[in-house]
């Protein structure tokens, strides 16, 4: 009995790594003026194309940037593998990846004689190599038939957060939801998408690296301008509050409650 029980277990075990297995998510290219963005993306299970899925896009921070469309699924893809997110929230997710000379946002980044980074978001200018890319790529995925285009979300950490405010002040009309870890944006833009669409915004108190003041600020913008918004502040998290917004049980029923409708 004891060993049928181990047995068991092993099974389960087994079942759940591999259905959290991030080779589920298929590697593709996607080029656009002889530059490349790479990408993965996971289809619902059992995907029927005559169906309308919503569109999942996340962004990931720095450490994550380069070629190997791979670092990219380090965070936040373990969330969307989950089989009870996967059996409840049938969802197209995407996970591009910005390369190392590029960044998602348009912001100037000097290193004091410490070594710490400073951070000036920029008003306006053209959107950088890898937001370019985004763009078209996202245009592209407008054309798909399976996409539902009133369910389309854009959530990201640290640059990637600091992308998802760019994405929606270049694509205000174009998502039903964001969320934004540990990020950063000009407080200037924020009028352009504060009620254009709901918002959750996540910081660490202690980050050291991105400073909790950039997501406060938004915050008291969007407040400002009436926004529907949602802010989760935690005092003991340090850069890495990407942990605790993954383990908020609401983030995930929430975002995929909204629509443009």
């Amino acid at each position: 009995m004891k060993r049928f029980s181990v047995l068991i277990a092993f099974c389960l075990c087994f079942i759940s790594i591999k259905a959290q297995d991030k080779s589920a998510f298929v590697k593709t290219i996607f080029v656009s003026k002889g530059d490349t963005l790479p990408v993965r993306i996971l289809y619902p299970e059992n995907f029927d194309h005559t169906k309308k899925y919503p569109l999942m896009l996340f962004l990931h921070g720095r450490g994550e940037s380069g070629n190997d469309n791979e670092k990219q699924l380090i965070h936040g893809s373990k969330m969307f593998l989950d089989p009870a997110f996967r059996a409840k929230y049938p969802a197209v997710v995407v996970f591009p990846q910005c390369s190392d000379d590029s960044y998602w946002a348009n912001v100037k980044i000097t290193t004091d004689e410490k070594g710490k980074r400073n951070f000036e978001f920029l008003k306006g200018g053209k959107p950088t190599q890898a937001m370019r890319l985004l763009r078209s790529y996202l245009k592209e995925l407008e054309d798909l038939s399976y996409l539902d285009h009133n369910r389309f979300y854009v959530g990201g950490l640290s640059m990637g957060g600091m992308g998802t405010y760019e994405l929606l002040r270049r694509e205000r009309n174009t998502f039903a939801a964001a969320f934004a870890i540990c990020g950063g944006s000009n407080v200037s833009n924020v009028k352009k998408y504060a009620n254009k669409l709901p918002l959750w915004l996540f910081h660490g108190l202690k980050d050291d690296v991105v400073k909790p003041d950039f997501t406060i600020n938004i915050a008291n913008e969007l407040k400002r301008l009436g926004a529907d918004y949602k802010l989760n502040l935690y005092p003991n998290a340090n850069h890495n509050s990407w942990d605790a917004a993954f383990a908020e049980p609401e983030l995930l029923p929430w975002i995929f409650s909204k629509s443009k409708n």
